[in-house]
């Protein structure tokens, strides 16, 4: 199988079995949808919406969060992975926001990132989902499952791994194509035990091949046994 067929079948799978596909990230706004996806790295989206209600409603844009002290933020995060940096990041970021860019979060990859704990990844994420442009962010549910199903292949960082994505998926659904492979690895393609005997890629993925001790056979027989239940 060619690389352009690969992507075209994974497409195919994907168009069917997950045609809608958005953020779990609970978001009111730009700034809103900002501070959670800060707050998500390295931390579940689950996590993420029980601490942002109280967050925002205390601190509703970033005027109110520059006026916050880093310790007073903290208090709110702290449940959060990583919430000494990420309390600081945030105070610093929307201080930036109010005194270089109007209070308004910024639409565009490059500025974006000059803002304090904004890196590509969270800048795509915000260009895709609020602003409507065609991105590729890549976490790590995006690494790991563009890797093991080949459609990144060699690729040891994730800009790599975004170059490679964003050649091989059509230019228009780059935003959706990254909330599929996102969903696919926190729910099936799992970092640990990956659920490959339920997954409707299995039989073109690569990583079966070295990792997985499963058969196309035995996964189409437990497919069977489910489907005659």
């Amino acid at each position: 199988m060619t690389k352009e067929q690969l992507y075209k079948r994974v497409v195919e799978y994907f168009s069917e079995a997950m045609p809608t596909a958005e953020t779990e990230l609970n978001y009111t706004d730009a700034f809103s949808l900002l501070v959670a996806v800060m707050l998500s790295a390295q931390c579940t989206d689950k996590r993420v919406n029980t601490i942002t209600p109280a967050l925002l409603a205390r601190y509703p844009d970033a005027k109110a969060m520059s006026e916050a002290t880093v310790d007073e933020i903290f208090e709110y995060i702290k449940s959060c992975s990583y919430p000494n940096s990420k309390s600081k990041h945030l105070s610093q970021m929307a201080k930036m926001l109010r005194d270089e860019f109007g209070g308004e979060v910024p639409g565009n990859i490059d500025d974006l990132q000059k803002l304090p704990g904004v890196g590509r990844k969270t800048a795509n994420v915000m260009v895709s989902v609020f602003f409507g442009k065609q991105a590729m962010p890549v976490d790590t549910h995006v690494f790991r499952v563009a890797a093991r199903i080949g459609l990144s292949r060699n690729a040891k960082t994730p800009p790599e791994t975004e170059k490679q994505l964003t050649a091989g998926f059509p230019n228009d659904i780059l935003g959706l194509a990254h909330h599929w492979l996102i969903l696919h690895g926190r729910y099936v393609c799992t970092a640990r035990n990956p659920k490959c005997e339920g997954c409707g890629l299995y039989d073109i993925c690569q990583y079966k091949v070295t990792n997985t001790s499963l058969s196309v056979t035995n996964v189409r027989k437990n497919k069977l046994k489910k489907d005659n239940n």
